[in-house]
């Protein structure tokens, strides 16, 4: 189990995010050790995929810092940034895929543009890869082809390619089935736990962030920040906000507020 004790693998330090005149959340400050499974949760518009769309350097902050492994990712020269954005891997909700790819062309496409591997060699990686997320014998499937939890495990494969520290994953579960939501759930915990992976998660399903999570943020839309963080089973049940409380009991809150 990770702890504190670990120097972090990534440092989000009084983050801003706006956009013109909206602000979004403001001063978001959180830290993420190496090995950890943390998890972004919140109501709707709270800020979640935005704010890992800033950890990842889609969008620069309007104020504040994203430390990735040392480096700041608002500042550094676009090679030192290239290097660290090839140390993360990113599954995105739809999954991307390139529809007039096959599986083992998306995966390999990292290898082609990012090594100097040879062609055997990236199709090597590419099988291993594709094996990792239960889809040996897949390579020469069309996205179009397979069903919707097969394209996540498709994107993760291609997410893994360059082998990254850190993987950032967008509502992972949106639009599958309960039964292959549970089968991404548990191959997420098996590549953490296998290969000591770094994990972000932003999601608001219930049963994976109970079941992946080893500690969470919670944002929330009014407060424009972080209203909790911990170990979300203590949340549930002991949080002195019934925003919190509510969230993770599944109870409409009609806007209650913390007292005090």
């Amino acid at each position: 189990m990770p702890t504190s004790l670990q120097s972090p693998i990534i440092e989000v330090d009084n983050l801003t995010a706006r956009f013109g005149e909206n602000t979004i959340f403001q001063e978001v400050s959180f830290q993420v050790y190496p090995g950890e499974i943390l998890v972004i949760l919140g109501g709707s518009g709270c800020g979640k995929s935005t704010l890992l769309k800033h950890m990842i350097g889609l969008y620069q902050p309007a104020a504040g810092r994203v430390i990735l492994n040392g480096i700041d990712m608002g500042t550094e020269e676009a090679q030192e940034l290239q290097q660290v954005k090839m140390g993360i891997g990113v599954l995105f909700q739809s999954g991307a895929l390139f529809g007039s790819m096959t599986l083992a062309q998306n995966v390999g496409l990292p290898l082609q543009e990012y090594t100097d591997l040879s062609q055997e060699e990236i199709e090597e990686i590419v099988k291993m890869k594709l094996a990792l997320v239960n889809l040996a014998g897949y390579g020469n499937h069309l996205p179009e082809e397979i069903s919707g939890g097969m394209k996540k495990r498709a994107g993760l494969a291609r997410a893994m390619a360059l082998d990254p520290a850190v993987l950032f994953f967008d509502e992972p579960s949106a639009g599958l089935d309960p039964i292959s939501a549970a089968e991404l759930d548990i191959l997420i915990k098996s590549i953490n736990s296998g290969l000591g992976t770094t994990m972000v998660v932003v999601t608001h399903e219930l049963e994976s962030i109970f079941s992946i999570a080893h500690r969470v943020i919670m944002l929330d839309k009014s407060a424009k920040g972080i209203i909790a963080q911990g170990d979300p089973r203590e949340l549930k049940d002991h949080s002195p906000d019934p925003r919190v409380t509510d969230f993770f009991n599944r109870k409409p809150g009609l806007g209650r507020q913390p007292k005090g």
